[in-house]
């Protein structure tokens, strides 16, 4: 856990593996989190760039910090469900856009991404 990109800041790279983390249920709503310092050594990274993860995802409600019992995920679905379409978003834009870039029509998107989800999912829909 600790190949970091030099394009994005560390604490956002952390904050968004944290995310990919509840996305996947490997962090459940009420779960607590690492401490601070666990946290720094688990990513080799500085307690301060930690304690800004958290700040920014608690920024986001998507943490929330007792005084003196950790940092814990939230329990408010809405928000988990606001954030995981959010990150679809992000990850759909990107991937457009980089098709965009190397010449693909959306209707070429569309279809290369029918014809792979239907070779991945062996010709099961999930309309």
């Amino acid at each position: 856990m600790t190949d970091f990109n030099a394009s994005k800041p560390i604490y956002s790279q952390l904050a968004d593996r944290i995310n990919k983390q509840i996305l996947r249920g490997e962090l459940k709503p009420g779960d607590k989190l690492l401490s601070v310092r666990e946290m720094g050594i688990q990513s080799n990274v500085n307690p301060n760039t930690v304690q800004r993860t958290y700040r920014e995802l608690e920024g986001m409600k998507i943490v929330e910090t007792k005084r003196g019992q950790g940092t814990f995920v939230t329990e408010d679905q809405a928000i988990l469900n606001e954030m995981r379409e959010k990150l679809k978003a992000e990850e759909i834009s990107q991937f457009v856009d980089g098709m965009h870039e190397m010449g693909y029509s959306n209707t070429e998107i569309e279809s290369g991404l029918r014809s792979f989800l239907n070779k991945v999912n062996g010709g099961i829909t999930h309309d």
